[in-house]
């Protein structure tokens, strides 16, 4: 039996965390088994449905490099498919016209069914005696359309959350009802944040697409999805998405709620951001910061791949570079306030500059020894502590208390600019 499996967001919001992961797993698994991914977009709900939705989730799954075999099919195309399967209930007497609408009565039973991660699970039905099928304005409900679809598309595995588990004996009496056969139903854990509560907006950012936008790349974003609540074993956690498709197993999926560790995707990250050439992150930084105006198209290429080596160590997300590092771009210059009180507000500090700028401006050669020569013979010759010298001009040429090594910095920024920071810094912010 060829593995077909189905991943069915509705276009109503942002594709949440938890709904990529469920859409990972699915997808992880049809690519395992060497079966098929289909999209299919829940969108009767046409007062709530949205296209801006619609294309963040296509977005979304393209930056975790998820892609579909079938579809996208829309529910919205298919709504005669649906009247013809309710009219065919109606016949058999299984279905009854209610208040404009359409019902199935659900006469008490236990329902029993097999679920891949949890084992057999039993459903009291008096806890719901019976199941709307179309609503009185002809649209079809959640569980009667799930399972039309899921039928007529042949899914072979449900893959979903695990807060679906209360729909299962729903679908499943209509499933027998009309003649379908049960596809496997695997129910995985939710996401939880750090109070273990589901991940909410309490916890930060929920939807995938506030990742891409802080920088997040693909690749790590998809390796530590795949993560939470399965495992590779040997305590992995840096796994290319190529050997996560080789080792995936749905029946290892944890039953438990996976914890959301930001810190540990910051961590995961920075490890994927500092496999990447230089030129490639290079590139990744100029789209980001020529978007936000602060670099532009015209950019110095060799100098940009000298400020991308420099911080591929240093990058946890891609917008550090704007949060961080923006003084390699930013004119006029941002200085942090508490920096410059406890830097450059001491007395003398004016001078001391001073002296740096006229001793750096003398430099033929402006590359990180020759600064660094200049600064520490300054050091020597006035008998001062380097942190005395460094630390005061750290926060006149970058406007923080901390930075990358300065003298590459200073390299990078070029004399001209360093020249005139120091000048501005001595003579506007520092006392004398």
């Amino acid at each position: 039996m060829s593995v077909r499996v189905r991943f069915a967001p509705s276009p109503t919001g942002t594709l949440h965390v938890g709904s990529a992961r469920t859409a990972l797993f699915n997808w992880l698994f049809a690519k395992h088994e060497g079966g098929t991914f289909i999209l299919r977009i829940e969108d009767t709900d046409q007062k709530r449905s949205n296209p801006v939705y619609l294309q963040d989730i296509n977005e979304s799954l393209a930056f975790l490099g998820i892609s579909a075999d079938e579809g996208p099919y829309f529910q919205s195309q298919r709504q005669a498919i649906y009247k013809d399967h309710v009219d065919r209930l109606i016949a058999a007497g299984k279905a009854r016209l209610q208040d404009g609408g359409v019902v199935f009565p659900v006469p008490p039973q236990q329902v029993t069914f097999a679920d891949l991660l949890h084992g057999d699970i039993t459903v009291d039905t008096t806890l719901f005696e019976s199941l709307v099928l179309l609503k009185s304005d002809g649209t079809p409900t959640y569980n009667f359309a799930c399972v039309v679809d899921d039928a007529l598309m042949k899914i072979t595995h449900i893959i979903r959350g695990d807060d679906h588990i209360a729909n299962t004996p729903k679908q499943i009496l209509l499933y027998q009802a009309m003649g379908f056969s049960l596809p496997v139903f695997a129910h995985i854990p939710l996401i939880v944040g750090a109070d273990r509560a589901r991940l909410s907006k309490r916890q930060g950012a929920t939807s995938v697409a506030e990742y891409r936008a802080a920088g997040y790349l693909g690749e790590a974003f998809f390796n530590y999805l795949a993560l939470l609540g399965w495992s590779p074993g040997g305590n992995r956690e840096f796994v290319p998405p190529a050997e996560i498709v080789q080792l995936f197993d749905l029946t290892k999926v944890k039953k438990a709620a996976a914890f959301f560790d930001q810190r540990k995707l910051d961590w995961l990250n920075s490890q994927y951001l500092k496999q990447l050439p230089v030129p490639t992150l290079a590139d990744l930084l100029a789209q980001r910061l020529q978007a936000k105006g602060l670099l532009s198209q015209a950019v110095d290429r060799a100098w940009l791949e000298r400020i991308a080596a420099l911080l591929q160590d240093r990058l946890k997300v891609l917008e550090d570079i704007e949060e961080e590092h923006n003084f390699f771009f930013q004119e006029p210059l941002v200085y942090q306030e508490k920096a410059v009180e406890k830097f450059l507000r001491q007395d003398g500090m004016g001078p001391r500059l001073l002296e740096l700028k006229e001793r750096l401006s003398r430099l033929a050669d402006f590359e990180t020894a020759a600064i660094e020569q200049a600064v520490r013979g300054m050091v020597a010759e006035q008998h001062l502590e380097a942190k005395d010298l460094i630390h005061p001009a750290r926060v006149a040429v970058t406007g923080r208390a901390v930075s990358p090594p300065l003298f590459e910095v200073m390299s990078i920024l070029g004399k001209e600019k360093v020249i005139s920071r120091l000048d501005y810094a001595a003579t506007v912010l520092a006392k004398g």
